[in-house]
């Protein structure tokens, strides 16, 4: 297809593609929003296709392989049913108040039958694009495509991609790239600063009107809730915090780092999205700082947990007006505090074959991870290893992987002694589909990039087959559960995309 007729397609009629669409979020109406469509993305082209999103969008296998399709999710054709839209919000911002943000560059095309919301990021300018050019490249939207999936994988709470789209068009950022859009797609794509937006500027019947819809639509039980006299919007604050407790344990357990976790990237239904300048822990270092624009660490692995408490912090602020009694939201606030430890407690000792507490845990998990942080031990091999020596007891492989040998000895030791208090064989089992044996590491990524910009799109589709299952040996594909290259501690990952 030449690059013309490309930029004309859009001029058809919409194209149905077997879907039921309607827009509950357009609903609240234009205080919310701007209704505008994406921007044509001349002379698009494949990269990436998950047909498991297909599946759950209920969307018909063959019209991923359609150009039809790839026209409509580049921005170049209308989908029949959809009301594109770009969504107002607020936020702070490395800690700093920000003021109004947005959807600069995505979409929100609609919402389907079985209540999946639908948006293309990287679509063009809105009026929220704060003078950028409301693109994506194609660097990011393949990082961002295979997190997603790779975070799912995972069973962490998270938005999904069902594909990326490329095109040569020439993107400017540090340097030249090309342009890319990322369909994502999530139950909501409401943040923090969405409530921030309206407190902020006192509008507190919009505030009201986005609290009601969240409440009626994703926590219903907070209308019926006994506690906090009965204040929906204080249980409100509760059920949030403890969800985003929840999904930052499973961070802190699998090595993720989110690289920006500003107000306005942190989802009320406590999902993983806004997938930037991530990464997965290789050598395992606690202050490790994944976003090379964080000059200050403030998003460090370790302060992931502190900085999601402040952000809540801030919702809490937001949601006052609601709440009207500041004990009633320090009261929803402190569940986090009970929430986020046990979550990750429970998640640390599943890795170490329990399903349940027993004596001596809670020290055998710290005391694990300051040996793996003294000598900055890969943290993902380092756990598939430990899960395969539960079951055949081949220390070597383990003990290749430490400086303080005898300190690990020591520690396996207290290991055997808690072991003989489960079931060794279903420890096993728990830790093969607890520890992952790949993970979306920054080379991997980098090497499906590099091939990709050649229009090699090989990489991305193994990565996504191996990050789909990752709990899997998938044999053949070692190389992609091995160490890192020793040019991998060079990337760079920034905010820029």
């Amino acid at each position: 297809m030449n690059p013309d007729t490309a930029l004309n397609v859009h001029l058809n009629e919409p194209l149905a593609i077997g879907l039921s669409w309607h827009n509950r979020f357009a609903q609240l109406g234009p205080d919310f929003l701007t209704a505008l469509p994406p921007q044509p993305l001349p002379a698009p082209y494949w990269v990436g296709r998950s047909a498991a999103v297909a599946r759950e969008l209920g969307l018909d296998a063959a019209w991923m392989a359609s150009d039809e399709l790839l026209n409509a999710l580049s921005g170049n054709r209308a989908l029949a049913g959809t009301q594109p839209l770009a969504s107002v919000y607020s936020g702070h911002q490395f800690g700093v108040w920000a003021g109004q943000l947005g959807d600069g560059r995505a979409l929100l095309l609609g919402e389907t039958a079985g209540g999946l919301e639908v948006q293309l990021k990287g679509a063009g300018r809105t009026p929220y694009s704060r003078g950028g050019d409301g693109r994506a490249v194609l660097r990011s939207s393949i990082r961002e495509f295979l997190c997603s999936e790779a975070m799912h994988g995972l069973g962490v709470p998270t938005s999904r991609a069902l594909c990326v789209t490329g095109s040569d068009a020439p993107i400017y950022r540090e340097e030249a790239e090309t342009a890319a859009v990322v369909t994502r797609v999530a139950p909501s794509f409401i943040r923090f600063g969405h409530f921030e937006h309206f407190a902020y500027r006192n509008q507190l019947p919009q505030l009201q009107q986005l609290a009601d819809y969240v409440i009626d639509r994703y926590y219903p039980a907070c209308r019926t809730t006994d506690q906090f006299n009965g204040n929906p919007y204080a249980a409100l604050l509760q059920a949030v915090s403890e969800r985003t407790a929840k999904m930052v344990a499973h961070w802190q357990a699998v090595g993720f780092c989110h690289g920006v976790m500003n107000t306005d990237n942190m989802s009320i239904l406590g999902l993983t999205i806004d997938y930037g300048p991530f990464q997965f822990l290789d050598g395992f270092d606690p202050a490790h700082i994944c976003n090379h624009s964080d000059t200050q660490g403030r998003y460090a692995y370790q302060q992931q947990p502190n900085i999601a408490y402040w952000n809540l912090f801030c919702l809490g602020q937001a949601l006052l007006p609601l709440i009207e009694e500041q004990e009633l939201a320090l009261a929803a606030l402190e569940s986090y505090k009970t929430a986020f430890p046990a979550a990750l407690q429970d998640r640390m000792r599943a890795k170490l074959g329990l399903k349940e507490a027993v004596p001596g845990d809670l020290a055998l998990i710290e005391a694990v991870l300051k040996l793996l942080a003294q000598d900055k031990v890969d943290y993902t091999i380092f756990w598939r290893r430990l899960s395969h020596w539960v079951a055949d007891g081949q220390t070597e492989p383990v003990r290749d992987l430490f400086l303080n040998r005898p300190g690990l000895d020591a520690w396996l030791l207290q290991y055997s002694e808690l072991l003989t208090h489960v079931n060794k064989g279903l420890a096993f089992d728990l830790m093969l589909k607890t520890n992952p044996k790949f993970v979306l590491r920054n080379h991997l990524g980098e090497q499906a990039i590099r091939a990709a910009k050649l229009k090699d799109f090989s990489g991305v589709h193994t990565l996504l087959a191996l990050l789909e299952d990752p709990f899997a040996e998938h044999p053949g594909f070692e190389s992609y559960a091995d160490f890192p290259p020793d040019w991998a501690s060079s990337i760079e990952i920034s905010c820029s995309s």
